[in-house]
């Protein structure tokens, strides 16, 4: 039905043909007594009726003026309903075009013809004259109501159009703002899986070319240490690689403990002494929580090893909390000031702190960070995860 309505609206002459049918074809029975300017008649209406979409205004203007024409005649007397019925489209096509102060002109001007025509031209006794005019008015009403209800249900339907439009456009604008954070996500992930396996390799292989000619054994184990740091970067990047074309569900789960501590003795092993406390319930914790402290750690120890001592010691400190409704994920990762003189420092994005506060800012978490008494650096984190 909404359909079929949708093409009539596109095409109005379809709905037009029968009303324009009436005027033509549908002429007054009579004999040959008939004078012939009644077979006028129909066209008197119908040529201004064709353009009454367009110009409203002067085709009932151009109405009331046939009508006039016809009742100060004896055409009435032949064919009085085709007129009325033409005022009426008139009325109707202007109250539903949204003009209601000319409609109210034209209504007044309906009135007072059939009025006139009731009580002077048409009808010698008062009684059948009201009862003539009581019979005309309801169609001029009607006429009025229909325009009154198309217009609104036009209205309506624009109303719904741009609805649907504003809907589609902010749902375009989520999607495009899904996109835009997905990527600044996936820029965050690549920026600390490169920076802390890249830092780990240089130092790494750094000293082992200085231990190359003292100490075989360690060189080799420095090697180990490069080359895990390369496999668990390669690892890495290709599972964000498949983020992005796959999109959320290629994530890999959540980082565990034993993953932490893989990652703790990665830096021990380049020469830093590193700690790892965990304590709480590690279980239930959501997967994306789990890699938001993951990272932090990750960061944090990758600024030790940007910018410690050599002799700097570390300690990471993470207390998951307890399952429940709401829990609190504890991350404090310090480094004492060292002995050593600091080494030429490794490049820096200047993105560290900035990428942390980010994390911590999804689980509407606080990130407190700077310099500790003895010359070393502390990292606190805190991120409030709530259940779904």
């Amino acid at each position: 039905m909404q359909r079929l309505l949708d093409r009539l609206r596109s095409h109005p002459w379809v709905t037009d043909l029968p009303l324009y049918a009436w005027f033509v074809f549908l002429a007054p029975t009579g004999s040959s007594s008939v004078p012939k300017a009644v077979l006028l008649v129909p066209y008197l209406f119908l040529v201004p009726l064709l353009w009454r979409r367009r110009h409203p205004e002067i085709v009932a203007v151009l109405i009331i003026a046939g009508v006039t024409a016809q009742y100060t005649t004896e055409l009435w007397a032949y064919d009085r309903g085709r007129g009325e019925l033409a005022m009426a489209v008139a009325l109707y096509t202007l109250v539903r075009a949204g003009n209601r102060r000319f409609a109210a002109l034209i209504a007044a001007a309906i009135v007072t013809l059939d009025v006139t025509w009731g009580l002077v031209w048409g009808v010698t006794t008062e009684q059948g004259a009201w009862l003539t005019i009581g019979a005309t008015i309801p169609l001029h009403v009607a006429a009025w109501a229909l325009g009154e209800f198309f217009r609104a249900r036009q209205r309506l339907s624009a109303e719904e159009a741009t609805k649907a439009e504003l809907a589609a456009s902010e749902q375009e604008a989520r999607a495009r703002a899904a996109v835009a954070e997905e990527r600044t996500r996936i820029a965050r992930e690549l920026h600390d899986v490169l920076a802390h396996s890249v830092s780990v390799i240089v130092i790494n292989a750094e000293g082992a070319k200085l231990m190359r000619d003292k100490d075989p054994e360690v060189v080799d184990r420095t090697l180990d240490t490069i080359g895990k740091a390369g496999r668990d970067a390669l690892a890495e990047l290709r599972r964000l690689l498949e983020v992005l074309h796959a999109g959320e569900a290629a994530r890999s789960p959540q980082p565990t403990v034993a993953e932490l501590r893989d990652l703790v003795a990665q830096v021990s092993a380049s020469g830093r002494d590193v700690d790892l406390q965990v304590t709480g319930d590690a279980e239930g914790l959501p997967p994306s929580a789990a890699l938001q402290a993951y990272r932090i750690v990750q960061e944090s120890l990758t600024n030790m090893i940007k910018h410690a001592p050599g002799d700097a010691s570390g300690q990471v400190e993470i207390d998951f909390g307890q399952g429940g409704h709401r829990r609190n994920v504890r991350i404090e990762v310090t480094n004492t000031g060292g002995s050593e003189p600091v080494a030429p420092r490794l490049p820096s994005s200047g993105r560290g702190i900035a990428g942390m506060t980010q994390r911590v800012e999804m689980f509407h978490g606080t990130l407190d960070t700077g310099p500790t008494r003895d010359g070393g650096y502390r990292v606190a984190a805190n991120l409030v995860v709530e259940a779904g």
